[in-house]
């Protein structure tokens, strides 16, 4: 009995680790090329197929079209399209609507993948209270830096 709790926790701890680690590396993808870089190779190593694995390669698919040089239209149609299968099929998964907010509004308005920026806000902040500690912080750290979010709603993020 005891080996197959020490077996589910190391499992836990292993998949949390790699949750963090994209959660991180996605937050830092915007600064640079090399960051973004980073965040596509960190997603491409992953090979949970829980749903905010998927919103995260789906993401990276999208920030590939960023730095590649050839068909980035079909990158981020690809992206975008695992990314709306993935939130359609879990629609409550506030991760999962995280990441499509910060890609919609990282994403220059002449491709025109933004009409959820409202939705995802909407969702975030009145689902905020019923997320564990560490999305609440990543929810949080996010919300300093959104364009979307304003100062009177990240007051409302405790």
């Amino acid at each position: 009995m005891k080996l197959i709790l020490s077996l589910v926790t190391a499992f836990i701890f292993f998949f949390q680790s790699d949750i963090e680690a994209l959660r991180n590396s996605y937050a830092k993808a915007t600064e640079s090329n090399a960051n973004t870089e980073n965040f596509i190779e960190t997603a491409g190593r992953q090979s949970g197929s829980d749903p905010v694995t998927i919103g995260y390669k789906a993401a990276a698919k999208i920030m590939e079209a960023k730095i590649a040089k050839g068909n980035r239209k079909a990158l981020v149609k690809t992206g975008a399209t695992s990314l709306e299968a993935t939130i359609k099929s879990n629609p409550n998964n506030a991760e999962l609507r995280l990441i499509r907010l910060s890609v919609q509004e990282n994403i220059p308005k002449i491709v025109g993948y933004r009409g959820s920026l409202k939705d995802d806000k909407a969702f975030l902040l009145s689902n905020y209270s019923k997320q564990n500690t560490a999305l609440k912080n990543y929810i949080k750290r996010f919300a300093m830096q959104s364009k979307t979010i304003t100062e009177a709603e990240r007051a409302t993020l405790k």
